[in-house]
């Protein structure tokens, strides 16, 4: 037990020694070129860094992939990079997976099933997947958490911290105070298998009556807190499924599928599923959305969705009041004149798809000209009139609008945005969300405390 323990030790120094190491030539790339005048290559050096983190299990790869979708976290040769970090990542092997499972549900655990894969269907950042089957011959699927992530995700959060408070000397456009404190919270959550059980009954209860969907079932019998069963669904991702070369009303039909798993939640239930990825997904053979990852879930305040809502009408009507109010709602302080039409030039530029009553695709938020050149603007202005703080709950609410951004742009889907967004909105009331919202979290066991602080 001392020799394994010794090696677990030595196996997370080194590893925070490798993340220490990446992070810290980060930091000190941007100190450098900011404080001593240095010139860097940018771009070589981003791809130094996404290779390393690319490499690493954990946490780390995971807010490298969030930090990527933040407008204006990093500077965007690196979250140009960072974007392309894929969820997949080596396996442990089976003598890992053994021990692992063991440890979870007891010596006897094969006992516990028909037949266990001992290769991974598919390894992310916190864990990986095994196919496996039930005494009765159901598919499953069984993720298994990786050892000393609480450890890791303490570590790699330290690391961040540095990277944001140097950054911050750097370029001042945006404050990373509240945004760091979102990512501990939201990591920290994904550890709990448990409350990922909690996350897909509270789906399975908002999106009843969606026949565009399908959720797996939790398996609490052959679960613990860092060990998820639930059942397999057969699906295709996204990029095989396209390269069949569908057509162009069948890829309009998941796009507007997607919607609605997405925004039903969030303006129903004020609930949003922040990570879009194409891995927590696939379609089945009747192009059905197979939800199938519920970590990284979060719930807002009935009046930030109403404050979503507000800034649509907002722009819609030329209404600077309630632009002002939207924003306060969203949880923006002390916003002069100036901030509000800084802001507004890249709302503008969002909501224009939702704005246009007309059939049209989704703009290119990241990587097309038109979302880098505005980005560059309204940085620029940001920095002019004294830099602002966004609030937490953009973290993952961004992150869900450009991974589904990027999804629809993968689909090449053409809908009508604004007719989808009326159908989800127009009979919107804050105290029936509110009143939506307790009842879900209570019938799925999601902490009273945790819906309190939505009030």
């Amino acid at each position: 037990m001392a020799s394994s323990n010794n090696g677990r030790v030595g196996g997370r120094l080194r590893r925070y020694a490798r993340v220490t190491t990446t992070m810290t030539g980060l930091a000190a790339r941007v100190a450098g070129e900011r404080y001593l005048g240095l010139e860097i290559d940018r771009s070589k050096h981003a791809a130094d860094l996404r290779d390393a983190l690319g490499g690493l299990k954990g946490p780390i790869m995971k807010v490298a992939q969030i930090l990527s979708t933040i407008p204006d976290a990093l500077p965007p040769e690196y979250a140009d990079e960072l974007a392309s970090l894929q969820a997949d990542a080596p396996a442990m092997g089976w003598l890992f997976t053994r021990r692992r499972m063991a440890a979870e549900l007891g010596p006897d655990w094969q006992q516990k099933l028909q037949s266990f894969s001992r290769e991974a269907v598919s390894a992310a950042s916190l864990g990986q997947v095994h196919r496996a089957t039930d005494l009765d011959g159901n598919a499953l699927a069984i993720k298994l958490q990786y050892p000393d992530m609480a450890s890791a995700i303490d570590a790699d959060l330290r690391q961040l911290r540095l990277v944001f408070q140097l950054y911050e000397r750097y370029d001042s456009a945006i404050s990373t105070g509240d945004i760091y404190d979102e990512l501990s919270e939201r990591l920290r959550e994904e550890l709990d298998y448990r409350r990922e059980a909690a996350n897909m009954d509270m789906y399975r209860i908002m999106l009843d009556g969606e026949d565009s969907v399908r959720l797996p079932d939790y398996v609490p019998e052959l679960s613990t807190d860092r060990l998820l069963t639930m059942s397999w669904l057969e699906g295709t991702r996204i990029m095989p499924f396209l390269e069949t070369e569908p057509s162009q009303e069948v890829r309009n039909q998941i796009a507007r599928n997607m919607f609605r798993v997405w925004y039903v939640p969030f303006y129903y239930y004020g609930v949003i599923h922040g990570d879009p990825h194409l891995g927590n997904y696939s379609l089945d053979q009747e192009n059905r959305i197979n939800l199938m990852d519920f970590g990284s879930i979060r719930l807002f305040r009935p009046s930030f969705v109403g404050g979503v809502i507000d800034l649509y009408r907002a722009l819609r009507d030329n209404d600077e009041a309630l632009a002002v109010h939207a924003y306060e709602s969203w949880g923006f302080h002390g916003l002069d004149r100036e901030a509000i039409e800084v802001l507004n030039m890249w709302a503008e530029f969002i909501y224009a798809p939702l704005l246009e009553d007309r059939v049209r695709p989704i703009q290119s938020l990241r990587n097309g000209s038109a979302g880098r050149d505005l980005a560059g603007k309204v940085h620029g202005e940001l920095k002019r009139i004294g830099g602002i703080r966004p609030p937490r709950e953009f973290v993952l609410m961004d992150r869900a609008a450009v991974g589904l951004g990027s999804v629809f742009m993968h689909l090449g889907a053409e809908v009508n945005w604004h007719n989808l967004f009326h159908d989800l909105i127009d009979d919107f009331d804050r105290e029936m969300l509110a009143t939506r919202q307790k009842d879900v979290a209570e019938r799925a066991g999601i902490p009273a405390d945790l819906v309190q602080k939505m009030d």
